[in-house]
């Protein structure tokens, strides 16, 4: 989020300003705008996330609680932007169009925490470049803000189950789209893929238009389900019930298994006789103990579902998991499932 020239509530900081003493300033509120060099400000970045304590191991209240107090400290330290969204640092790098693919024109001077002015061009590297994508032969281009496919067995599942019909299949919170690909290259006629985002509705749309399916699919923007009815609904909802922080928290926590919920209980109005609906979820939350296998059974059975088979899977992280993090021991031992569930 971009803000205007900072209030009297922060303070200017330069290269002489040591992490001790911009976090001592942060933690008191206060916001700090860089005015000095650009690889400074970003190893002070570094050096002040070092200096906040972690959660003790194994403990996932305070581990999503200390996430909550890093971002909100670590967002305190801001960087400047000139009309044009030129960064007006020392060494800093061109970051216009990056900055006008998210926030849009920039007409007066404003300012934005540095850490959110990372992810922005680390997402337009992402956009520029893709991530390539096993399943399609071809690479995905998330854009900023929407979740994008490095773990890919969820992608995997929905590429190698036996589908129930090649006529219509509507993919349910499509995020970047890849669900919906994956379908379409498996040969079904046609695709309605849906979001609420606009971000994610527009990265939908442009994937699928670049890898040659846009007269096989369509890209709604409406909450859960299109209308009518589809012999297949695949939905992929976030796998962690909570409430989400941060806009890429969206795709991984569903406050109150909303859209979980949603996608099980609407299944039945929208699946033509002998059709099937797919989730697609890990049991992450039952590792961590926000959800039990026999509460989600629950909720298939309340929404009128039958198991018919279930798909299960291995994840492959993409990164070696770190024995420090308290989510260490559920993603060793996490599964992720392709549920087939029937009316």
């Amino acid at each position: 989020m971009l803000f205007s020239p900072p209030s009297r509530h922060a303070v200017a900081a330069d290269d002489r300003l040591s992490a001790d003493a911009a976090l001592r300033t942060a933690a008191s509120g206060v916001a700090l705008l860089w005015h000095g060099d650009y690889p400074a400000v970003r190893r002070l970045l570094t050096a002040m996330s070092r200096r906040i304590p972690g959660p003790p191991p194994d403990d996932y209240p305070r581990y999503r609680a200390d996430r909550a107090r890093r971002a909100r400290l670590l967002s305190l330290l801001y960087v400047p932007l000139d009309p044009g969204h030129v960064l007006p640092l020392r060494r800093a790098p061109d970051v216009r169009d990056a900055c006008t693919d998210v926030y849009g024109p920039l007409e007066v001077p404003a300012a934005v925490p540095l850490r959110e002015l990372l992810g922005v061009l680390g997402a337009a590297e992402w956009r520029r470049t893709g991530i390539a994508v096993a399943a399609l032969g071809a690479r995905i281009h998330p854009h900023y803000g929407v979740f994008a496919p490095v773990r890919q067995e969820y992608v995997d599942l929905v590429a190698e189950t036996p589908l129930p019909s090649r006529d219509l299949a509507f993919d349910i919170g499509t995020g970047t789209g890849v669900l919906a690909a994956v379908l379409a290259r498996r040969g079904v006629r046609h695709v309605v893929a849906t979001d609420t985002d606009p971000r994610a509705v527009a990265c939908a749309t442009e994937n699928l238009a670049r890898l040659g399916f846009a007269t096989c699919t369509e890209v709604l923007r409406t909450d859960l389900y299109p209308p009518g009815r589809a012999p297949l609904v695949v939905g992929n909802p976030p796998w962690l019930p909570g409430r989400p922080r941060t806009p890429l928290d969206h795709a991984v926590y569903d406050p109150g298994s909303r859209m979980l919920r949603g996608f099980l209980d609407r299944a039945r109005k929208h699946l033509t006789p002998g059709g099937e609906a797919w989730l697609v979820l890990s049991d992450l939350a039952e590792h961590l103990g926000l959800r039990t296998r026999e509460e989600l059974l629950a909720w298939i059975d309340a929404a009128g579902l039958r198991v018919i088979g279930r798909v299960d899977t291995a994840p492959r992280h993409p990164r070696a998991l770190d024995p420090a993090d308290p989510l260490h021991r559920a993603r060793a031992v996490e599964v992720t499932s392709l549920w087939r569930l029937s009316p």
